[in-house]
């Protein structure tokens, strides 16, 4: 069996597998409606106030930089276990990557996602 038909066999398998979990838990999944699942709930204590409180889109703009920064930052790692064995185009590759997590972080910059405002 060739590698296309394998990936073939794979893919379309997953595709069942999946699609019939989700048509299962659909039919079989318990369904309570009660108006407290719809409360608030923060350790155990009521809530004083209004929990809907609005935040500050520079927290979520952070979390989003740091996140994607620190991913692209950890896949350098393996790359640096095997660099040896990757020569010159290895080197080419990260030193790519490595522009464009640099123009990725610039672009931030000049928008202004970094300052604290």
């Amino acid at each position: 069996m060739s590698n296309t038909a394998l990936f073939l066999v794979l893919f379309i398998t997953a595709f069942v597998l999946v699609g019939a979990a989700l048509v299962l838990a659909g039919l079989l999944a318990p369904r309570s409606y009660n108006f407290l699942k719809g409360q608030v709930y923060e350790c155990g204590i009521p809530t004083k106030g209004n929990s809907w409180i609005q935040f500050k889109v520079g927290y979520y703009l952070f979390a989003i930089l740091y996140l994607v920064f620190d991913v692209e930052t950890v896949l350098l790692f393996p790359w640096a276990v095997i660099m040896k064995d990757l020569g010159t185009d290895g080197l080419v590759c990260v030193g790519f990557f490595l522009i464009v997590l640099t123009l990725g972080l610039v672009y931030a910059w000049k928008k202004g996602a970094l300052q604290w405002k």
